[in-house]
């Protein structure tokens, strides 16, 4: 698969349920945001995580990757084609799917060792 690296460094922020969305996440140029009966769950860009929340518990940074284009709803094994190499290279990952596409998530120290492990597997670099 065609691989394309995510510009910005990520945070994932967790709040209560019954929390409301921040309007600090709202304003990010990347987001994400998932509510559960148990949590708020919100990546953004790791600079727009206010410095201090009493409420927010914060993990990062965190770099992504996403797969080129849009995927088929029908394809299968994407997600485990991206998450075995780099499970295999013991790389903790976060992986979010959207609409269109697959984005996977690693630690920033580990991005050198995520980009070996994939083109190990095969995978290729947008150049973008």
């Amino acid at each position: 698969m065609t691989l394309e690296w995510i510009d910005q460094e990520l945070a994932i922020c967790r709040l209560n349920p019954g929390a409301a969305c921040p309007a600090w996440a709202l304003a990010s140029a990347f987001m994400s945001i998932t509510r559960t009966d148990a949590e708020l769950s919100i990546i953004v860009e790791a600079a727009a995580v206010p410095a201090e929340r009493s409420d927010l518990r914060v993990e990062g940074p965190w770099r992504a990757f996403r797969v080129a284009g849009q995927l088929p709803f029908g394809l299968v094994g994407v997600v485990l084609a991206l998450t075995r190499p780099l499970a295999d290279a013991g790389i903790p990952v976060f992986v979010i799917s959207t609409f269109d596409t697959d984005y996977v998530m690693m630690k920033v120290e580990r991005v050198g060792e995520a980009r070996a492990a994939l083109a190990r597997a095969g995978h290729v670099w947008s150049a973008r």
